[in-house]
This record gives structure tokens, sequence and C-alpha cells, in this order.
């Protein structure tokens, strides 16, 4: 429904594969992190350091980007 939902509006929907460690790789430097589901807090070596579920937002965001420009 949400691609009907789009397309209507001119828009596309662009998934992304569901296995894609999103919030598991820093949104700044992209260093992937073993992290169990207790942490809550995503902290990187590089300094960065953000909810956990933000970090994912982000990296969804970044891979949608990617995805985009290569079907463009």
């Amino acid at each position: 429904m949400l691609k009907y939902k789009l397309e209507e509006r001119g828009k596309s929907l662009i998934r992304i594969d569901k296995w894609y460690a999103s919030s598991k790789i820093c949104s700044q430097c992209g260093k992937v992190k073993v992290m169990p589901l207790s942490e809550r807090r995503y902290e990187c070596g590089c300094g960065m350091s953000m909810d956990r579920d933000l970090n994912a937002a982000i990296n969804i965001r970044n891979k949608g980007y990617e995805i985009y420009r290569k079907a463009a």
C-alpha cells in the first residue's frame, strides 16, 4: 500500500535488505561494532555517540540514498 500511495504522488519506494546491519555500523566512520540488543547507545572509537535507533535510522537513510544514486 505504501508503494501505491507513493507512486500516486510521483514518488518511489526504495527497499533495503532486511538483514542490513544498520544498528551495528557507525554512521560517522563506517566501522562495524557487534552490540547486544540491551545496549541502547552506540559509542564508537571515532568519538561518535548517539542513541542506537537514531544511528540505525541515519544508516538506513544513507543506504537508501546510495541505492537511489545507483539506480538513477
